[in-house]
């Protein structure tokens, strides 16, 4: 049975929330409508009033597609939804702190995607799994990447040939890099001399940069690098990049203005291939900390490679498990942490009880961001500002930079 609702918010992964608190995708505060019940959830039949706010999707996958939950979101209301969210979760970790306007970072678009690969009607196809479901939505390309990424579905579908037209559920993760795309296979396990070759061989045809398997290279027709700014970073195969190039560059300008020019000795915790390594040693003498030994190995090509940099040391260290202790971390005047989703618990409670004057912590979850924010401040840091980056257009995430000084003591 069909009725119609009044949408009263944006929930947190972009869907709508009715006054009663039903979950309606794709529809946006203020409107009027149009639904059928499913439990806590709703489908949308209809409008029956538009929001001011609500625009024209471009995407032909949008409400199939599962990776876009807001294209018909003007994109002002989208940042101001985003910078909702921070608010949001800082408020419940009790942080009275209001964050900064978003800053717009998609750039060109995203430079970087993860395609699924499963044979259907006995052929390879790839695409994006639809929202809250295991079915496959085959794509032509992805709209919202760079268009170097736009041949990645059928280069996904050419290469799955040799390892069974994607009978075992393949990942295809491929990122554009100055030499072309670089491509990482993942799901299917080890695989024989023959289908190696194989790979290798159609890589060859397709003129991609480099190609892996879970991480190991089966090609690199030569080394792979990224130009992010002043430098030239080797990322490791499947490795770690900043979904966009204007990302990366907007969270390494807050960064660097965070540091100022009186930070001379500094830490870059969960430093991956060093984008903000490198920036930082340009000024100040850098300390790196990575759990992935690959990432490290990339950093130090790339630190090798660059000039006019100030000393860079290296340290391969898991830091969830054997986090920086007061003693080591008194040595800075700046840390800096940029940890995956899951945030930084165990070192932020040792930043907490360390006296480094300043600390500037990079998080893509707002939730985990909050937790640890509020760990620094019991420990007397004082969080000055949290600035939201969005690199994520379309969906519910979106980066954030917050920072964080510890007030000097006075003197007696």
């Amino acid at each position: 049975m069909s009725e119609t609702v009044t949408i009263r918010d944006l929930g947190a992964r972009g869907d709508g929330v009715a006054e009663d608190g039903v979950l309606v995708p794709y529809t946006l505060p203020g409107e009027r409508a149009t639904i059928c019940r499913e439990g806590r959830r709703a489908e949308l039949l209809g409008i029956a009033q538009a929001s001011a706010d609500r625009v024209e999707p471009f995407c032909p996958y949008f409400m199939r597609c599962g990776g876009c939950r807001t294209q018909h979101l003007a994109r002002p209301a989208e940042l101001a939804w985003k910078r909702g969210l921070i608010a949001q979760a800082l408020s419940q970790a009790g942080l009275d702190v209001a964050p900064d306007p978003a800053i717009d970072a998609h750039g060109a678009g995203r430079r970087r995607i993860t395609l699924h690969v499963r044979e259907i009607d006995g052929r390879a196809e790839a695409g994006l799994m639809a929202a809250r479901s295991h079915a496959l939505v085959p794509i032509d390309h992805c709209p919202i990447t760079v268009p170097a990424l736009h041949p990645a579905p059928e280069v996904a579908r050419r290469l799955a040939v040799p390892l069974g037209h994607g009978r075992k559920p393949l990942d295809v993760a491929v990122s554009a890099t100055d030499q072309g795309l670089d491509v990482d296979l993942r799901g299917h396990g080890p695989v024989s001399a023959g289908v190696g070759a194989a790979l290798v061989r159609i890589a060859g045809e397709l003129g991609l940069a480099r190609v892996s398997l879970h991480g190991e290279r089966l090609m690199e027709a030569e080394p792979v690098s990224v130009t992010d700014g002043q430098t030239r970073l080797y990322p490791a195969p499947g490795g770690f990049l900043q979904a966009t190039a204007a990302g990366q560059a907007a969270l390494t300008d807050l960064t660097l203005a965070a540091l100022g020019p009186r930070t001379k000795r500094a830490a870059d915790l969960f430093a991956g291939c060093g984008p903000l390594t490198l920036a930082m040693a340009r000024t100040a003498a850098i300390h790196a900390v990575e759990a992935d030994a690959a990432a490290l190995a990339g950093l130090d090509r790339s630190a090798r490679a660059a000039t006019g940099l100030r000393a860079i040391t290296r340290e391969r260290r898991d830091l969830f498990r054997r986090p920086l202790l007061p003693t080591e971390l008194d040595a800075f005047d700046a840390v800096v942490f940029d940890p995956p989703r899951a945030g930084a618990e165990a070192q932020a409670r040792q930043l907490a009880a360390s006296r480094v004057p300043l600390v500037v912590g990079i998080a893509c979850d707002a939730g985990t961001f909050a937790r640890d924010a509020a760990t620094l401040v019991a420990g007397g840091y004082r969080l000055e500002r949290v600035t939201p980056v969005d690199q994520f257009r379309h969906s519910g995430h979106v980066e954030m930079v917050g920072v964080f000084r510890r007030p000097a003591a006075r003197r007696r």
